[in-house]
């Protein structure tokens, strides 16, 4: 990753460009001091040729933003890639570091001529949902439960596929840990009650799952995960499944997304008090 000093007026831009990963964040953090050690307070983080961040970046971030904070300055997020972006309003970063789409808008808030306009994020935070797709690995239980017409022919919504007669469900993921996930699924096009749906995801059902982990660079992860807990709702189901297959460099993906996402929690709440 290369950075790069840009000065203005009132403020500092600092453009990143690259993987910003471990290795890089001493070199952040470097860049700060000596910014603060020459005087300047009000720094903006360019991330829009950033294609990667992991989480030991992200708490790069945090650490910068402290450092300005106590010395009577502020951090900020400009233009960040899409990827980026996604991640830090998916890890709630942008409650502490706000974001803005351009580095003008950035200075005018650091310069406090704007109130703050960083996205906002509500309550998600790090439980902010994710797409799952999920079937029973009993076939009978979907020919029994989803009908033929919404079965047949329809789009894979994540790859522009047909499912044909290999039907998905899709759900959103609420929670994922190293020992299973948490995900609830309004039905799609299936016209099933939840009450129904309940019946088809039941207890001890074992499900095929495909699931992303965005801090990660391996993309979609597979597993076999068994139904734990059911909770009928007006718009649903919510279920709470356990993995029961999971290769070994899944499995480690996932304690990673685990260690990561507590890691950043720890961090993120840390910041909030300190405020």
């Amino acid at each position: 990753m290369q950075i790069t000093v840009e000065p203005r007026e009132n403020f500092n831009v600092l453009h990143l460009r690259g993987e910003f990963d471990t290795f890089y964040c001493p070199a952040l953090q470097s860049e700060v001091d000596g910014l603060v050690a020459a005087g300047v307070k009000r720094v903006a983080l360019n991330l829009r040729l950033v294609k990667f961040i992991n989480s030991t970046a992200l708490g790069a971030i945090i650490k910068a933003s402290k450092t300005l904070a106590g010395n009577g300055g502020k951090l900020v997020i400009s233009r960040p890639s899409k990827f980026c972006r996604d991640i830090i309003e998916k890890v709630g970063l942008d409650r502490v570091v706000p974001i803005y789409d351009s580095d003008e808008e950035a200075g005018a808030a650091l310069a406090g001529t704007e109130g703050q306009a960083a996205a906002d994020s509500g309550n998600e935070g790090l439980d902010d949902e994710t797409a799952i797709l999920f079937a029973p690995t009993d076939r009978a239980k979907i020919e029994h439960f989803v009908p033929e017409s919404a079965r047949s022919g329809k789009a894979n919504p994540v790859h522009g596929h047909a499912f044909s007669s290999n039907w998905r469900g899709v759900g959103r993921m609420s929670a994922l840990d190293a020992e299973g996930l948490r995900f609830v699924w309004n039905g799609g096009n299936t016209g099933l009650s939840a009450f129904e749906m309940g019946q088809m995801l039941s207890l001890g059902t074992d499900l095929n799952v495909k699931f992303r982990l965005p801090l990660l660079q391996k993309g979609h992860c597979e597993a076999v995960v068994t139904v734990n807990e059911v909770e009928e709702r007006a718009d649903g189901v919510k279920l709470v499944a356990s993995f029961s297959e999971l290769d070994p460099e899944t499995r480690q993906a996932v304690q990673q997304y685990a260690s990561d996402m507590a890691f950043l929690k720890k961090e993120l709440r840390q910041a909030t008090e300190d405020e």
